[in-house]
């Protein structure tokens, strides 16, 4: 039987959290994640894993206090839910997802939420699977959506802010939070391509709940902006970078 893990303070130090397991540049943005988890922990944020050397866990927090811009009583809010390889097709993913919802449900929660997009896209969740156990979309801007499996009808929403997707900079502006061991690497790879080029770059750290919830744009831990205009959610390395340039 397979056997799972939910990271605690007590854990947490020896326990690896799946996404960076191996590729030690990425080590910082692991130390910086744990650090991140152990005040989320007292919160109720939840990281559960299955115990294996791989990529198959799920992480979610009181959406009162889980960082994105999103409004809502009572809810759990799901950060991520990740298998990779080998893994895929063994129900690990449907196992996760409903010990979230039962969770939800032991904790007199009014439902589980999620943000996903009207096609698939990478770093979201995947509209079709969450379809499948009774969420349905409840808020929506751009290709975005916020899906919802409601236990009473109650409903969340984006906050009026994401709904701008703008800013006052012609700057090419990254919003970033220590949520995600990625992203520290990918800004030091920015900032090494950056040596050569003579641009303006603004990173705003998304470092409390309160900048989290007033971002104007969909986020989940990493939010880019190109003369103004939101473009992308997704993690850019220098080759990444180099296209959004040149787009």
């Amino acid at each position: 039987m397979e056997e799972y893990i939910n990271i605690t303070l007590d854990n947490i130090d020896q326990e690896h959290i799946c996404c960076a397991i191996s590729d030690k540049k990425h080590s910082e943005g692991v130390f910086n994640k744990k650090e991140w988890l152990k005040k989320r922990i007292t919160e109720g944020h939840v990281f559960r894993k299955l115990n294996v050397q791989g990529k198959v866990f799920v992480e979610y927090a009181p959406l009162e206090k889980a960082w994105v811009p999103i409004e809502g009583t009572g809810f759990l809010y799901i950060y991520c839910l990740w298998v990779s390889g080998k893994f895929k097709g063994h129900g690990y993913g449907k196992q996760l997802l409903e010990y979230v919802i039962n969770d939800a449900k032991k904790k007199g929660k009014q439902g589980v939420c999620v943000i996903s997009s009207k096609k698939k896209k990478s770093y979201l969740a995947d509209k079709k699977f969450f379809l499948k156990y009774g969420f349905e979309v409840v808020d929506q801007i751009e290709d975005y959506e916020l899906l919802s499996l409601s236990f009473n009808h109650q409903k969340p929403s984006f906050c009026k802010n994401v709904k701008q997707m703008m800013i006052d900079s012609n700057h090419i502006t990254i919003y970033y939070s220590p949520q995600c061991p990625f992203t520290l690497n990918c800004i030091y790879e920015i900032k090494e391509y950056m040596k050569d080029c003579n641009i303006q770059i603004d990173f705003i750290k998304v470092d409390t709940l309160e900048k989290a919830k007033n971002i104007p744009c969909i986020f989940n831990n990493w939010a880019v902006f190109k003369n103004g205009k939101y473009v992308s959610h997704i993690l850019l390395n220098k080759k990444g970078f180099e296209k959004l340039l040149n787009d």
